[in-house]
Formats: C-alpha cells, structure tokens, sequence
C-alpha cells in the first residue's frame, strides 16, 4: 500500500477531478447520471476504503489515540495514515454532499449557476456551503402549494 503522503496525494487529485466533473454536468445533463453515481457513490466508496485501511494503521501505531477527547483526536492525527484518515473523511462527505446538492438542486429546478457558487464552498468549508445552499435553496426555491386536508 502506499504510504499516507502518496495517498493524501492521488485522494486530492481525484477529488478535484470529481469537483470539476461535478461542476461541468450541471451544463452537460447527457453526462450528469453517471458523474453522480461516480462522485457520488464510487469515489467516496473507494475512499472509504482507503480510510479503513489508513485509519486501522493510525489506531495500531498511536497508543492512546482515539476519539473520546481532544488530546486523544490530536494524539491520533499525530500519525500520518491517521491524519489521512481524516482528511478522506473530509473529501468523501463533502463529495457526497456536493453530489446530494447537484442531485437535489436539479430536480427541484434550481438554475445551474445558482448550484455552481456552492460546489466550490462545499468542497473546501464542507459544513458552510451546505448551509449556505440550504438558505439559498429555501430564498430560490419556488414556493409549492400545500394541500390543505379537512
């Protein structure tokens, strides 16, 4: 297997390449199915995998690394294939929601180049471009009619 800093390395590589794929398919429908199963499902799967792999390491090499406190996170990530762990753990969920934004955002009609401002802030503040797309979505998104039930 390759050592953390070759992995931290191709694992950017592909996901800047799915980020730019992802990006392009909101222009291209012909090419939007497969870019989402690709970056959707695909290659956070792959970087699951990887992560099992480095994340196991990190556990075997760092003792008294862990999760259940700050010292004991900052403990682990200490250790390289732990710290790729977590960086493909950032790179497989923030793809997945980047996915989850073209996905939703194109069957809800949103305009493309509202959904393109928030793939380059969900691909590098994660948590803040999904909350921004969501206020967006919620101001852009044309109100539905509510069937009222008597």
């Amino acid at each position: 297997m390759p050592a953390p800093a070759q992995i931290f390395s191709i694992a950017n590589t592909i996901a800047m390449l799915c980020w730019i794929t992802l990006a392009v398919s909101l222009f291209v429908s012909a090419m939007r199915i497969w870019t989402q199963r690709i970056t959707g499902y695909w290659v956070p799967g792959f970087f699951a995998l990887i992560y099992l792999y480095c994340i196991w390491n990190g556990f075997a090499q760092t003792p008294g690394g862990g999760f259940g406190s700050v010292t004991a996170v900052r403990t682990l990530f200490a250790n390289d294939s732990a710290l790729t762990a977590g960086w493909l753990h950032y790179l497989a969920f923030d793809l997945f929601v980047g996915t989850w934004i073209v996905r939703q955002g194109t069957r809800e009609g949103l305009h493309p180049l509202l959904l393109l401002v928030w793939l380059p802030v969900t691909f590098m503040l994660g948590p803040l471009g999904f909350l921004l797309y969501l206020i967006m979505r919620a101001l852009f998104l044309p109100r539905r009619a509510t069937a009222h039930v008597s």
